[in-house]
């Protein structure tokens, strides 16, 4: 028996018609939110949608209805330790993370949990931290996919003036001494920011409208990572570096980078890709991070690869 879960609605981005939310369980029997939209007139497949960090569902009602319009159902979740998936802390506005397997588990068990109700073929689509996972699970076998379409996913990241090296060697060390302590002790205030002084979006409209989910409903709120999640982001990347996993993925793989990207580090990204027997990695001058929260040329940019992926698995109706 299936327990209805909550969507946060607001005037500037109502909950899109007719979707569903639910609680399902993940690995370690974590509760996890999730939610499926069906798709506008006949289906010609469905989208699994992941976020990034810090992203829940509500930052992609837009997306869903783009992604409906064009004939896919969606399927969309939140991804452990936010959102209002189940927190892996007391205190639940650390960005946690205990490794990368339970996520791909959780991967996994979405897609036993909706499987049946998804028509084919399917399509994965990631952000970020998202794009990072939705990899990892289809390279440990998670499907069956068509394709995959990846937004500046976190196959990296950018460590400022510090080597990466010595990033990730401080990540493991503080990763088992004070996993759940904030990285360099700063909880960060990504909720104080400014539209000016933020390094994600162009778009001063989308930017608002996606603060507004948080006043609407703190529950979603999630501050800056953890040691233990810093950790797991090295980890993931170096395990997408080396193991065999990837190499042995044959559906096409788009990876989609930003080219004013403060982030993730493309450098990463396309090394990456280049170990997929299908992959493919191109840049969108100009944007930031968040693809499809950017402004509408750039949203336009990233829409086309997308489409290009889609048409030659799921061809329209």
């Amino acid at each position: 028996m299936t327990e209805q879960a909550p969507l946060v609605s607001i005037p500037e981005a109502p909950v899109p018609p007719g979707g569903t939310a639910e609680w399902i369980r993940g690995a370690g029997a974590v509760r996890l939110r999730a939610a499926l939209f069906p798709a506008t007139g006949a289906p010609r497949g469905t989208v699994v949608l992941s976020g990034g960090r810090t992203e829940p569902i509500e930052k992609y009602y837009e997306v869903i209805g783009e992604l409906r319009q064009r004939g896919f159902a969606v399927l969309v979740h939140d991804w452990r330790g936010q959102g209002l998936s189940q927190r892996l802390l007391p205190d639940r506005l650390k960005g946690h993370a205990h490794g990368f397997k339970d996520f791909v588990e959780d991967y996994r068990a979405l897609l036993r949990h909706y499987g049946n109700c998804l028509p084919g073929p399917w399509i994965a689509l990631g952000h970020s931290m998202g794009g990072c996972l939705t990899l990892l699970a289809l390279a440990h076998g998670a499907g069956p996919f068509a394709a995959a379409v990846l937004s500046a996913p976190m196959l990296g990241l950018q460590t400022g003036d510090r080597p990466k090296w010595l990033s990730q060697l401080l990540a493991w060390v503080m990763g088992r001494i004070r996993p759940d302590g904030y990285i360099l002790g700063d909880p960060g205030d990504p909720h104080g920011e400014t539209f000016e002084t933020n390094i994600v979006t162009h778009d001063r409209r989308r930017y608002a409208r996606n603060r507004a989910f948080y006043d609407a409903e703190p529950g979603l709120r999630l501050n800056a990572g953890t040691w233990g999640w810093l950790d797991f982001a090295f980890a993931a990347s170096r395990w997408l570096k080396s193991a065999d996993g990837p190499t042995r993925l044959e559906l096409p793989v788009a990876v989609v980078a930003a080219g004013d990207e403060k982030l993730v580090d493309n450098g990463d990204q396309q090394q990456i890709t280049a170990r997929l027997p299908n992959g493919r990695w191109t840049v969108i001058p100009g944007a930031y991070h968040e693809l499809l929260q950017e402004t509408d040329d750039i949203r336009a940019a990233f829409w086309r690869e997308f489409d290009a992926v889609a048409d030659a698995v799921a061809p329209k109706v």
